[in-house]
């Protein structure tokens, strides 16, 4: 599997988002996802699935070592956490494991101090609890101020896609040693119907979705978390590892950005 280097760990570069996978259904694609030969599960406080992300886990034959796990506190539609490390052992508790090996802050939010935050992050991370510690839906001026408190984070979570350019957050990730992490990898489906990645895809018989992946991880620093209904889809998606396309086809579907945003929500932080 195609992987991304942070500080000394290395991330997988195409994972599992578990966006919308709860319950005994969503147990059971976490295990399935893991057999068929994911390492990397991305899941948060606010999803309300951790205990189902945990469940399934526990239940594959996949030792946890083996396994890159995401989780992330501090959205603002969640309850306030004046006890981070409380509320850490509390999503440790639900996913049945001693340590994440990523917690991110999932959103900025100007009613919590960035300066408190990465603080109690870091000593999370200093104490083994998180193995790496970053940021998510941070734009460039917001992820500058956080890389002055924590110069060594991992990963900046952020919306990327075919239709959203995000070079300026690129650049900077490059520049300081970080990864991109990419959701909504296929903006929530809007690009799949996209004139110029279904002609690449009929020319490569692959799936629109194949092509839109592919664009991700085949890019320096970017690794992505697109998510699953089906075990169907987990095999689709992974599949992406062991194609490439030309510098004409990348170039191509880079050329589609077009500004398009789908996870904009009142709380957002003002974009590049």
């Amino acid at each position: 599997m195609e992987k991304e280097q942070v500080g000394t760990f290395t991330m997988p570069g195409l994972g599992f988002g578990t966006l919308g996978n709860i319950g005994d259904a969503g147990s059971a694609l976490v295990e399935a996802a893991l057999a068929e030969g994911y390492r990397h599960i991305d899941t948060s406080r606010y999803y309300g699935n951790e205990e189902a992300v945990g469940k399934g886990l526990e239940r594959s034959s996949v030792p946890r070592g083996d396994v890159w796990l995401t989780t992330k506190l501090l959205h603002p539609k969640t309850p306030p956490m004046p006890d981070i490390i409380g509320e850490l052992n509390e999503s440790l508790r639900r996913l049945r494991t001693d340590y994440v090996d990523l917690l991110l802050i999932h959103w900025p939010n100007p009613g919590v101090s960035l300066e408190w935050a990465l603080g109690e992050f870091a000593a999370l991370r200093e104490c083994g609890k998180a193995r790496a510690i970053g940021v998510s839906n941070f734009p460039t001026a917001l992820l500058r101020r956080a890389l002055d408190l924590v110069a060594d984070l991992a990963t900046n979570q952020v919306e990327y896609h075919p239709y959203l350019d995000q070079r300026a957050v690129l650049d900077l990730v490059r520049e300081r040693g970080l990864v991109l992490t990419a959701h909504s990898p296929l903006a929530r489906g809007a690009v799949l119907n996209d004139p110029v990645l279904r002609k690449i895809a009929e020319q490569r018989q692959w799936s629109v979705a194949q092509v839109a992946l592919r664009w991700l991880v085949q890019q320096e620093r970017v690794v992505a978390i697109p998510g699953a209904q089906s075990v169907e889809q987990l095999r689709e998606n992974l599949k992406v590892l062991s194609i490439t396309l030309t510098s004409d086809e990348m170039a191509a579907i880079s050329s589609l950005a077009r500004g398009t945003r789908i996870v904009d929500p009142p709380h957002r932080p003002e974009w590049d």
